[in-house]
């Protein structure tokens, strides 16, 4: 049986250069698969990719219209 590891929200904050609130609020919105929430702690899986950034998206399609 293989076990998970898994990282705290500051350390997936900086392996993927974004804020720690970020990795908070993608974890709340089910944007990284895997994730689970031990009292007020996210463990987010040590391979998790970090998800792309639907702001940036929406952003450069205002610009193109």
């Amino acid at each position: 049986m293989t076990m998970l590891e898994f990282i705290s929200a500051p350390e997936a904050a900086k392996k993927w250069g974004i804020s720690e609130r970020r990795v908070q609020k993608l974890c709340e919105e089910n944007r990284i698969p895997g994730v689970a929430k031990f009292s007020r702690l996210w463990l987010i899986p040590k391979d998790a990719e970090k998800p792309t950034d639907a702001r940036l998206k929406a952003e450069r399609k205002k610009n193109h219209e």
